[in-house]
């Protein structure tokens, strides 16, 4: 008799880097170039869910995208900008590929492989991933280092709250993060909820196109206007300085302007909350009532100050194109929504631009000898490692400054690591409290005085715990990390090798 036998799958191989990167963004890419001219001869390799590079700038398509930090400072260190300070999505793509095809980074990336797993093996000191391509595959790799740079929200899908009423309403509910491609614009009553950098970003851009666009905002954000235009930039390049030097130079004057203000809002905030509504008033003009729609209740710089080049959200509102509503929603109606005012907004579009779902480490199950790790109970060295947690950091940029600042920090800080490692011939390193810190207190990883947007609030349990010494917290102040970083004696108790 002859009986069928089913062949067994073959297990792919695991192969072997000396660092594995997470994700292709604009931390990814910054930190594989550093990799590979701080560290050259180390392998590696960088593992990508989405189909191509890019990040935040590949999967945010909503109208207008651009972003909110100027590019003199968002830009890499080591890579002129040499495009308006404000720049759109696609700019930002163009810039990292050139880093790219420049570096001959793309060779090291796998596009199309989510991550599933990352276990550490205190016998093989090494951590093993677990990831799965777009095909349903199985792809196996061990690292002696991991490099989590995959940002900190999730990217499938952005944060829309409940609201009474949702499912009668018979137009269409849109979240900036997964714009559709088929949403008609032409005269439509748009109504885009929200009050941050999207909407501020989203509404000028399809103001032309509809027939209305409202702002519908429960409590005012602050915003900075200027130029899309730096005026030494533009000098310095009719006299054909190099670009190397002027992005060096222009760069310092943004960063020195911006510690100058950023110090102001804490040390003068009624001074800067005055500076920021006067350029406000003076676009809308006396006669718009600035107080109830653009004067926040909280100090400057307690949550992000979105940058709007060339006023361009004031002018569509200045225009007629655009107008604000400053009220609570008190449910959605089959034509709009019910606010608790009484009033009625009419909309056959509802955009969400009401933030994101905070993602600690990437969805990715971690586990350390067999023992899943629960990241909000960890403690963090400098925001960047994690008692518990071997072999591992992590890119968290700032919030007051532009994100990539820090990719370009904590890059250097993990190559200096790396090459220290080598040198004692150490194959593992982690953080620990010393014995001075263990009465220390351990707080939420940011102090809600000093920022407090809503998806942190909502999602701070989340996060690792912090405490009160400037090691053991991510103090979000680069002009002080900038100088405290590199100065990190990689000898102190808090590091333990073996």
């Amino acid at each position: 008799m002859n009986v069928a036998v089913r062949a067994t799958p073959v297990q792919q191989a695991a192969e072997h880097f000396d660092v594995l990167i997470v994700g292709a963004g604009i931390s990814g890419i910054g930190s594989a170039y550093h990799l590979t001219t701080q560290m050259p001869g180390t392998s590696f390799v960088i593992l990508e869910n989405q189909e191509n590079f890019g990040g935040t700038w590949r999967t945010h398509r909503y109208p207008g995208i651009r972003s909110d930090s100027d590019l003199y400072t968002f830009g890499y260190r080591f890579k002129p900008w040499v495009g308006p300070p404000i720049a759109t999505a696609a700019e930002i793509l163009s810039y990292m590929q050139e880093v790219i095809d420049e570096n001959d980074l793309g060779r090291h990336i796998r596009y199309g492989h989510g991550i599933k797993s990352a276990s550490w093996s205190s016998e093989t000191r090494r951590w093993s991933v677990e990831a799965v391509t777009r095909d349903g595959e199985a792809r196996h790799f061990t690292a002696n280092f991991l490099w989590m740079c995959q940002g900190y929200y999730r990217h499938s899908e952005g944060y829309t709250p409940e609201w009474k009423g949702m499912e009668r309403f018979k137009g269409r509910i849109v979240h900036p993060q997964k714009w559709p491609d088929d949403v008609e614009l032409k005269d439509k009553r748009v109504v885009v909820i929200g009050s941050g950098a999207t909407a501020a970003t989203l509404i000028p851009s399809i103001a032309d196109q509809c027939a209305d666009v409202t702002m519908l905002q429960r409590s005012p954000t602050y915003f900075r206007l200027g130029r899309n235009a730096i005026e030494i930039a533009d000098t310095l390049r009719e006299l054909q300085v190099k670009e190397e030097w002027i992005h060096e130079i222009v760069r310092r004057k943004i960063l020195f302007e911006q510690d100058a203000f950023t110090r102001r809002c804490v040390t003068k905030p009624e001074k800067a909350k005055e500076e920021l509504i006067g350029q406000i008033t003076a676009v809308l003009g006396p006669n718009y009532d600035v107080g109830a729609h653009f004067t926040p209740s909280y100090r400057p710089w307690r949550q992000r100050i979105a940058f709007v080049p060339d006023a361009d959200l004031f002018q569509s509102i200045k225009s007629g194109k655009a107008s604000v509503v400053t009220d609570e929603i008190e449910c959605f109606t089959e034509n709009g929504i019910q606010l608790k005012s009484g009033k009625l907004l009419e909309a056959d579009i509802v955009v969400t631009a009401t933030g994101f779902h905070l993602c600690a480490l990437g969805d990715i199950a971690f586990s350390v000898d067999g023992k899943p790790v629960e990241f909000g109970e960890t403690v963090t060295y400098r925001g960047m490692m994690f008692t518990g947690l071997p072999n591992l950091v992590w890119v968290f940029g700032y919030f007051r400054a532009s994100w990539t600042l820090r990719v370009d920090l904590v890059a250097d800080f993990v190559c200096r690591l790396l090459a220290h490692m080598k040198q004692k011939g150490a194959d593992k390193v982690e953080v620990r409290l010393r014995p001075e810190d263990h009465n220390m207190p351990l707080l939420p990883w940011i102090d809600p005085e000093n920022f407090n947007p809503g998806y942190m609030m909502r999602n701070m349990h989340l996060l690792p715990k912090r405490g009160d010494k400037p090691e053991w917290q991510h103090s979000q102040d680069y002009w002080t990390e900038k100088d405290e970083i590199p100065a990190i004696n990689l000898d102190d108790a808090a590091f333990v090798y073996s």
